[in-house]
């Protein structure tokens, strides 16, 4: 599970863009009790999503140009960019070129060999998120991609990120953690589309899951709110009780309600 002590190639950030970023308030903040501040005039309406006063994730309003309503999940690195040259080299595109955030940081977007969009950042004096593994905050992420091995040839070539196998019911599950840090720091996986027929919808994407105590009550809520239960709560042994939803504008994320740990 992910920590807020970030290396190079794990999630240090997310953000959600929203037609309607005052509607995506409304729904996350009766979903998980965040908080929107904004970042000011000069920040062009980009804002923080804050549970009691540390920040979890970013948002702003987008437009159909810039895609559809998602949520992009940023990893950590130490030359923005390298890494966007990387990218390059290894057959992506560089959506959104390496620039300088009023001094906080480097932000860049990407995408992957399949088009998936995802994005860096190089920390200035914002490390990155406050609060990560906790309840209300992110916990995981997956890639769901239609050839498993070739995105993971793709980030371990930009981020360096490693795999490992897990069991998992049915067969096994690809682990992803950064480079050296062995299968402790795994914060994601990787899922072929092909297996994942409830994620296929929309194509390949990153899905980023928050940590809850109740999956069940934030899956009633969610529905409530004007979400979309894209697959309902469900056990998984040895992990927990997981949902996938979408906000009320389409972007994907998940929930988990993490089983105890063993032992």
């Amino acid at each position: 599970m992910l920590t807020t002590r970030f290396v190079d190639g794990a999630p240090n950030w997310i953000d959600v863009g929203s037609p309607d970023i005052d509607g995506a308030v409304s729904f996350y903040g009766g979903l998980f009790g965040w908080r929107f501040q904004s970042a000011g005039p000069e920040a062009g309406g980009y804002g923080f999503f804050q549970l009691d006063g540390r920040t979890v994730a970013g948002g702003m309003q987008t437009t159909p140009e810039q895609g559809p309503p998602s949520w992009t999940v940023y990893f950590q690195s130490s030359d923005a960019q390298a890494t966007a040259k990387a990218v390059e080299q290894a057959h992506g595109t560089v959506l959104f070129q390496p620039t300088d955030v009023m001094g906080q940081g480097h932000l860049a977007v990407l995408a992957d060999k399949a088009g998936v969009p995802f994005g860096v950042w190089q920390p200035g004096q914002t490390k990155g998120v406050d609060l990560a593994g906790d309840p209300g905050s992110l916990c995981w992420v997956e890639l769901y991609t239609p050839d498993e091995a070739a995105a993971a040839a793709f980030y371990h070539q930009v981020l360096g990120l490693e795999t490992s196998a897990a069991p998992f019911p049915g067969g096994t599950y690809t682990c992803v953690n950064p480079a050296g840090a062995g299968e402790d720091a795994m914060f994601g996986g990787i899922v072929p589309l092909a297996a994942a027929q409830a994620q296929a919808e929309g194509g390949p994407h990153w899905l980023p899951y928050f940590e809850v105590e109740d999956a069940d009550a934030v899956v009633a809520r969610a529905k409530e709110l004007g979400g979309t239960v894209r697959s309902p709560a469900t056990d998984l042994e040895g992990v927990g009780r997981l949902a996938k939803l979408a906000d009320p504008y389409g972007a994907r994320f998940a929930v988990i309600q993490s089983a105890p740990p063993q032992g």
